[in-house]
């Protein structure tokens, strides 16, 4: 299993913003980067730097989620006609470790990789312990029966800080969630600005 070694927040202070819109993010006390040279003035960025910095920001928000698997998705996105940079929204909000975090079900991505891990999810009635997992349209998504009234999951649930996007019909008094549609980039609700297009770019020059 993929092991984040640094630091969840550093890449919040390293760009500049609270990526998962959480009260803990060091963002909201030191605004600028990390390291001795963090608060440095910073020149005007180059368009393959605004490219990186947009995949950055884009991966990194899904967690620890390796660089082989995020151009993986992208290949897969490119792959088919119509905007790249939708597909692979799409794809990225089709994981099982994002539905289960977009459900509300855990309070961060990193916890729904590690709840999925950790084979408390199942999916259309099956165990499944793929974080990477892609759901089709209409799967059902549940936490299994032993693991409803874990602390994790009931904090989460009541979190007030986000809300459960349309494209997932949840109901969190059975701790299950069905998977209505492949969302766009307009449905997803990122706490910053995604900017996929700049995605596309960066893999395609």
């Amino acid at each position: 299993m993929t092991k984040r070694i640094q630091s969840k927040h550093k890449i919040d202070r390293r760009l500049g913003e609270n990526l998962w819109g959480r009260p803990s993010s060091p963002l909201n006390n030191r605004a600028y980067g990390p390291g001795q040279h963090g608060q440095r003035r910073k020149g005007k960025t180059s368009d393959y730097g605004l490219q990186l910095r947009a995949k950055q920001k884009l991966k990194g928000y899904y967690g620890t989620m390796t660089e082989k698997a995020f151009h993986k998705l992208y290949v897969e996105a490119a792959r088919v006609k119509g905007d790249t940079g939708e597909r692979l929204i799409g794809l990225l909000e089709s994981r099982l470790a994002s539905v289960v975090y977009r459900a509300k079900f855990v309070a961060t991505p990193f916890a729904a990789r590690q709840f999925v891990s950790h084979g408390h999810v199942m999916v259309n009635g099956k165990r499944v312990n793929i974080p990477s997992y892609q759901l089709k349209i209409g799967d059902k998504v549940e936490i299994k029966e032993r693991s409803r009234q874990l602390g994790v999951v009931l904090e989460a649930n009541q979190l007030a800080e986000r809300d459960v996007p349309d494209y997932l019909d949840v109901d969190h008094s059975r701790q299950a969630a069905t998977y209505v549609r492949v969302p766009a980039l307009a449905d997803v609700p990122y706490p910053v600005q995604m900017e996929p297009n700049l995605v596309v770019e960066f893999y395609s020059r």
